[in-house]
């Protein structure tokens, strides 16, 4: 693995953490005492899990992206975490839900500052905008776990919180249309909120860095260095816009159609993969090249020694009485003056086609090829400091309809189902 895949994957692997601790939980499930599932889908379960977990920590390995030390040290992550949630998650839901406001206060302040912290990448990728999403939805859910558990609208068994539904009470038609309003609130929230945020949020930001208490990040403008948040981000759009429906529609209609897709350098640390492969295939040409020309003049010296020793490759000329030259002589003396005053003494390197050239026309290649590998490159847009609060929000809201939010309006439009602690 090159130094640059290691800048843009980094130690430890956490896909090989994700992989594993969730075939690990799974493992610890399926072998649960409570467990009813049948000896046959146990097994198929087990290999799956098993097969799920080994195809990705050796296939990050395989592709290059992680070395041996990152997806060990990665997967032993996952399985230390997946075994202590096993263990204590039912600790914790009390903790939180039978607690105070302190007990949850304590446990989203913890999120937000595991936010804070979270390590600046290498290049402007989704991982951080990702984790600062999933910790929303954790605020969301843990807000709204806490207070829905303390209503008698929600259902204490088999866990706290438990949102009530049965099917064969609320029929079809019903579990319908719940599906259809809850999507529908949760694009609203996102649709309604999000500028909303984008707006109100900079000049509030601005009076926090006057106060000098900003907690600026890499790659995100400070709300001092712009007036307004363009009001359409090209990130994480939950919807397509009109224009896309009738190319979605044609893709989907005819799929051998698809736009093939240009697989290419797609950060920095790709770009600089790419060079490193382009220089690394120039040096094994001059190799080639160089054993090419040892192997040819060790063939033309044996053909050319027995001649010489038995007198035949020397004589002189009838006109002028000068001495023939060797053919080894007559190349070596046709060469340098082919090349004359070109000719520079120095290594030499050979590009991809075995082409010979001096190292200022490679430095000149590899310059050449350092700036078409990098305008490839697509200038990440511009990221604003608010963002990261705004997504905090939104995310939150996402997941505070989806466990009390929407439970809470099924019930008074009718769409609920009646009685408590009944399953």
């Amino acid at each position: 693995m090159s130094g640059s895949a290691a800048l843009e994957y980094g130690f430890p692997s956490t896909h090989s953490t994700n992989a594993v601790s969730v075939a690990v939980y799974a493992l610890l499930a399926l072998n649960d005492p409570s467990s009813t599932v049948s000896p046959t889908m146990k097994l198929f379960l087990e290999i799956l899990s098993y097969s799920y977990a080994t195809s990705i920590v050796v296939g990050r390995v395989y592709c290059g992206m992680h070395g041996f030390f990152d997806v060990v040290i990665g997967s032993l992550l996952g399985a230390v975490i997946s075994v202590l949630q096993f263990l204590f998650i039912e600790d914790l839901d009390n903790f939180i839900q039978d607690g105070s406001v302190k007990a949850l206060s304590i446990v989203i302040l913890s999120i937000c500052v595991l936010v804070r912290i979270h390590p600046e990448p290498a290049d402007d990728c989704p991982c951080f905008d990702d984790s600062v999403a999933f910790a929303g939805v954790l605020c969301g859910v843990e807000l709204g776990n806490f207070h829905y558990a303390r209503s008698p609208l929600s259902w204490s068994t088999p866990v706290p919180a438990t949102v009530p539904f049965q099917l064969e009470v609320l029929g079809w038609p019903k579990t319908i249309l719940r599906i259809l309003l809850g999507v529908s609130c949760i694009v609203a929230w996102r649709g309604i909120m999000k500028p909303t945020l984008l707006k109100a949020l900079p000049p509030v930001f601005r009076i926090v860095e006057e106060l000098g208490l900003s907690l600026p990040r890499r790659f995100f403008i400070q709300a001092s260095e712009y007036d307004n948040v363009p009001g359409h981000l090209k990130t994480d759009n939950v919807m397509p816009s009109a224009s896309d429906l009738p190319n979605i529609i044609d893709t989907i209609r005819h799929p051998g159609r698809r736009a093939s897709i240009s697989v290419g350098p797609q950060s920095e640390a790709d770009a600089y993969e790419a060079l490193a492969f382009r220089q690394r295939k120039r040096r094994e040409s001059l190799s080639s090249v160089v054993e090419t020309n040892a192997s040819r003049d060790r063939r033309v010296e044996q053909e050319i020694k027995p001649r010489e020793q038995a007198g035949l490759a020397r004589s002189t000329s009838a006109e002028n009485g000068a001495p023939v030259l060797l053919v080894s002589q007559s190349r070596v003396h046709s060469t340098t003056d082919h090349l004359g005053d070109n000719l520079q003494v120095g290594p030499l390197t050979a590009n991809s086609g075995g082409i010979v050239r001096t190292p200022s026309q490679d430095r000149r290649e590899d310059e050449k090829d350092k700036k078409e590998i990098f305008s490839k490159l697509e200038k990440p847009r511009v990221r604003y400091d608010v963002e990261v609060i705004t997504k905090m929000i939104v995310y939150s809201g996402i997941a505070w309809l989806a466990v009390e939010g929407n439970p809470i309006l099924f019930h008074y439009i009718g769409l609920g189902i009646n009685g408590a602690d009944v399953t």
